[in-house]
Order: structure tokens, then C-alpha cells, then sequence
């Protein structure tokens, strides 16, 4: 059986940030098309149901499995205990469907998703906050695989309070082991860190990856002009593995050092009406499930 599986995100139909964006996609076109283009897993999208009896079906339905689901954290305001609370009902869905991961991305005081904040103004945390939030992760990191057997794998992501490498590397020097990371090739090019560095540094805490290619001459356009994260992904800053500038060769023979098993997951945020959905989806499956081949994943 092979060690990866090859999944694509909902975005590339219908963005969760900015749901004017592929609102008028429906979501069976949507899921026709993942499995048209060869994938076998999808994440959480805007329009999915979220009752495991209804959505388990509904994917199986187009020989499809969930393979993970982004859940919008807000541990620097609440508690371990609240968060936990409040993460009840997305736990019960990951696991009815066998989800191994789950992506968690700190939304609270994130600027990523208001088209009129520049990602300058995100927020910086000091080296007591960053203590106080990574204690109050692992705990929850710790409920999470102890209890659950699923893995948090933490979602770096430009316009919130870990962005950079030396964001990612604090946080991750600071939390146990019990949290992982969901390495984003996309937004670590973005906030101009190495993809393959930080597979090479963090590969043992991978706990599932995201690809999405990027567009350097956009990138820094969008950063010259001081740009909101929403006007970059307007502007076209990602695209789909292989068609952007990110190395793919060195990111996969990094992957395959580190013995990477898990989903490969396709994630670029696009305007579907730019960029076609089923053409660029067809085109990621071809290219990562190459370089995966290339590379004996």
C-alpha cells in the first residue's frame, strides 16, 4: 500500500475566506470533479455538510474519503478547557471519518481574512504570550492524540501570529510533541522561508502537508504595495504544484528523506473564474502524484 494519498481542497471551487468566489460552484460539481482529476481525498469546504452521516456518505458516493478538516482556533482568548469544548462536534466529524489530522489554524487576532487589512499589521506576539500559547497547545495537542488518536498539526499562515520561519521555529521549539505541523509549501514561500529547511528541521513533526505553488512575481508586488493576504490571492499569488516557482524536486526528495507518509494535499486558493477548476485540478494530480513517483513516496 502506497505511503501517501493524494487529496485536493474545495478552494480551488469555492474559497472559504471569500465564499463570493465560486459561490455559484455547486458542491457536486465540485466533488465530481476531485474524483474526475484523480484524487481520492478532499477537505472541509464552506458548502460541505458537517453531519457525519450525511457527509461520509456523500463523499463515498464519489469514491472519495475526507482526509483532514481546517478548524478555526482561538486559543489566545480562550482556554485549553474552552477550546477543547468548543472543538467537540469537529472531532466527532474527523473521527467518523477516519481523519488522522486535524488542520489548526489561529484565527482569533489573524488579519488574513479582511480584504482591507495589509499583512504588515499582523499581529506580533512577545516571548510571554508565545509561552502562554504554546502551553495552552500542547494540552490541547495532548486531549487531542491521547483521547482521540488525532494528530493537531498546527497550520502556519501568513497574516497571523505565526508566519515566519522564526515564528514556526519558536512555536514548534516551545510546544511538546504532541503538536504537529501542517506544512504549507505556499505560505512558507510567501513569508520567504524554505520549504525544504523546514521539512528538513520539522520532519519528524509533520503531521500533514499542504501544497500550493506560488508566483513570485506577484508575491512581491503584492508585498511592495503592502497588500491584504485576500488582494494577493486576487492578484493570483498561488497556483497549483508545478505551474508556480516554487522547487518541487528539492521539497519531494526532502519529503522522501524524511520518510513522509500521509496526504498530499493540493491547496491553492485561485479565482475560479480565472483559473479554471477541473483543468488546474487535473494538472496538480498530474504533477504531485509525478514527483511523488519520481521520488518513491
Amino acid at each position: 500500500m502506497s505511503k501517501v494519498q493524494y487529496g485536493i481542497s474545495p478552494l480551488t471551487w469555492t474559497n472559504d475566506d471569500m465564499p463570493e468566489l465560486g459561490g455559484d460552484i455547486p458542491l457536486e460539481t465540485c466533488l465530481s470533479e476531485i474524483a474526475e482529476s484523480g484524487f481520492t481525498g478532499t477537505e472541509l469546504g464552506t458548502k460541505f455538510p458537517r453531519e457525519p452521516e450525511i457527509l461520509i456518505p456523500l463523499l463515498k458516493s464519489y469514491g472519495l474519503v475526507l482526509a483532514s478538516g481546517w478548524y478555526s482556533g482561538n486559543l489566545m482568548t480562550l482556554t485549553a478547557d474552552q477550546e477543547i469544548a468548543a472543538m467537540q462536534e469537529h472531532i466527532k466529524l474527523l473521527k467518523a471519518a477516519g481523519c488522522t489530522a486535524m488542520v489548526y489554524g489561529e484565527v482569533s487576532n489573524s488579519v488574513h481574512g479582511d480584504i482591507n487589512l495589509p499583512l504588515s499589521q499582523r499581529v506580533i506576539l512577545t516571548m510571554d504570550q508565545w509561552k502562554d500559547y504554546t502551553k495552552k497547545m500542547t494540552t490541547v495537542a495532548d486531549y487531542l492524540l491521547n483521547e482521540h488518536a488525532i494528530k493537531l498539526s498546527f497550520h502556519h499562515h501568513m497574516g497571523t501570529i505565526c508566519e515566519t520561519e522564526d515564528d514556526i521555529n519558536l512555536f514548534m521549539e516551545l510546544t511538546g510533541d504532541s503538536v504537529y505541523l501542517t506544512l504549507d509549501t505556499g505560505h512558507l514561500t510567501y513569508a520567504g522561508a524554505d520549504p525544504v529547511t523546514m521539512i528538513k528541521r520539522w520532519g519528524h513533526r509533520i503531521g500533514h502537508m499542504h501544497f500550493k505553488d506560488l508566483r513570485l512575481g506577484v508575491m512581491k508586488a503584492a508585498r511592495d504595495a503592502d497588500k491584504s493576504f485576500l488582494n494577493a490571492v486576487l492578484d493570483g499569488v498561488f497556483t497549483v504544484p508545478g505551474t508556480g516557482d516554487v522547487d518541487y524536486d528539492d521539497v519531494f526528495a526532502a519529503l522522501k528523506d524524511r520518510d513522509y507518509e500521509g496526504w498530499l494535499l493540493v491547496e491553492a486558493e485561485q479565482d475560479p473564474a480565472k483559473a479554471n477548476p477541473l483543468e488546474f485540478a487535473k494538472t496538480a494530480y498530474k504533477n504531485i502524484s509525478g514527483y511523488a513517483n519520481k521520488y518513491g513516496l
